[in-house]
């Protein structure tokens, strides 16, 4: 016989697990008013006397949908019963992704984890909580299979990023919604999510049924499997980037790294590529844009120790050889 609070002990050993939560912390959650995220505060509601933490809402009405306002309404009442402070974003969407020339969905995602920011910075709050769960990870390791992410993008979303902990990362999607059926939460439901308008959505509706029908009924924990070992190779890599990068390091300041060409020269092709993302990522903060080809043209132009030649993997650098060493600047 199922007990009420199965999911709840279950969402406390992955907190201890993965050491998510300390006595004295702070949490801004995002709630949208779905199951997830109501099972989430929930969760978390519960389990606070047991952590000794406070607790802080955000929630974002994206004006995109009639039901916005009566979602808005919803969490603000749930907050105000369990007397949790809530604060309220209005954002038109919309209007802001045609201005910044982003899709909506990434627009939504950036107003988001900016307010998520904001509210944390405002009330002192050192965590911020979000209700992705283990069908969320596996739809995101299957989007970046699809287009040809290497390991890193198979380790999905993480479990813990920063200032950012994901609770219920190891609950699925059907324990979710029992958890809100058994608490009486009635969260409210997102139909677009039944629309395949998204990528996301058509891997949601379409792929996973069909994997789990065809191939693998167990698809969900399969792939979560998959991406647990992913991540732990991903950690170990760095790792040995880490120490490399230290090992051939000649001189770094803010505007230009500069690496020793023989050693460099002497290491598997493997590294090479990590450890130029890796250089590249410490010179201008991100390796947006830096794609497999540029990193390959980049390990030739070592290999071949051309002094006359520079590559640009995007406009923010330059990479070239000279005396010897390898030269990583930032324009």
């Amino acid at each position: 016989m199922r007990k009420e609070n199965d999911l709840q002990q279950k969402v406390l050993t992955t907190i201890q697990k993965y050491n998510l939560i300390q006595k004295g912390d702070k949490i801004v959650i995002g709630v949208s008013g779905g199951p997830d995220s109501m099972c989430l505060l929930n969760c978390l509601f519960c389990l606070k006397e047991i952590l000794k933490i406070e607790l802080v809402v955000c929630h974002i009405n994206h004006m995109l949908r009639e039901e916005a306002e009566e979602e808005t309404k919803y969490v603000q009442a749930f907050c105000e019963k369990i007397e949790v402070p809530c604060f309220i974003k209005y954002a038109n969407i919309t209007k802001m992704s045609q201005e910044q020339k982003l899709g909506t969905e990434e627009m939504g995602r950036k107003v988001r984890y900016e307010f998520f920011e904001e509210v944390a910075k405002q009330t002192g709050a050192n965590k911020i909580a979000t209700a992705h769960n283990s069908n969320d990870n596996v739809e995101t390791v299957l989007m970046n299979l699809l287009r040809g992410s290497g390991i890193s993008g198979l380790k999905g979303i993480g479990i813990k990023t920063k200032q950012y902990i994901r609770p219920i990362l190891e609950c699925d999607r059907a324990e979710i919604e029992r958890y809100c059926e058994e608490k009486n939460l009635q969260p409210k439901i997102d139909k677009t999510n039944l629309e395949n308008d998204y990528t996301r959505n058509k891997i949601r509706n379409q792929l996973i049924p069909y994997l789990q029908k065809e191939f693998n009924p167990n698809i969900i924990q399969t792939l979560n499997r998959l991406s647990e070992l992913a991540e732990e190779e991903e950690k170990y890599f760095k790792e040995i980037i880490n120490q490399t990068y230290e090992t051939l390091k000649i001189g770094e300041n803010e505007k230009e790294i500069v690496l020793d060409l023989q050693k460099f020269n002497a290491i598997s092709k493997v590294i090479k590529g990590r450890l130029l993302l890796y250089t590249i990522n410490k010179i201008i903060g991100t390796t947006q844009g830096i794609s497999k080809v540029h990193i390959e043209d980049c390990i030739k132009l070592c290999a071949n120790n051309i002094g006359n030649k520079y590559l640009t993997p995007n406009k923010n650098i330059k990479i070239f050889v000279k005396q010897g060493n390898i030269f990583v600047k930032k324009m």
